[in-house]
């Protein structure tokens, strides 16, 4: 008996042109060119969602180098200090509270010193 295959072929097509959806001329419509564009947008997303990560804990260091200078000691000693003082906060954690609660920031600060 002859094993047809379009069932299997339609639902594998469907899949890649439902990612390319919104895509420019035929990289939204043609198989092929979606096939293309799609996996290199999947490769892009990979990638940075791990760039993402990176950016985002950089950004958090500058936001508390500038809020520590303020108050007179360098991101690099009040790091160090919290480590000795064993205050566990993340630095996503201190970024928001120097930025929205500086009254708190200004008593961690305090604290190790």
């Amino acid at each position: 008996m002859k094993v047809k295959h379009s069932v299997a072929s339609r639902k594998r097509k469907k899949k890649i042109l439902k990612l390319a959806k919104g895509y420019w001329g035929r990289r939204s419509t043609n198989y092929r060119r979606a096939i293309e564009t799609v996996r290199r947008a999947l490769v892009y997303a990979y990638r940075d969602r791990r760039t993402k990560k990176r950016e985002f804990r950089s950004l958090w260091i500058t936001r508390i180098n500038a809020a520590v200078r303020e108050r007179g000691i360098s991101y690099r000693e009040f790091i160090h200090a919290l480590g000795k003082k064993e205050i566990l906060l993340s630095r996503d954690m201190l970024a928001k509270v120097a930025a929205e609660y500086p009254q708190v920031f200004d008593k961690i600060v305090e604290a190790v010193k």
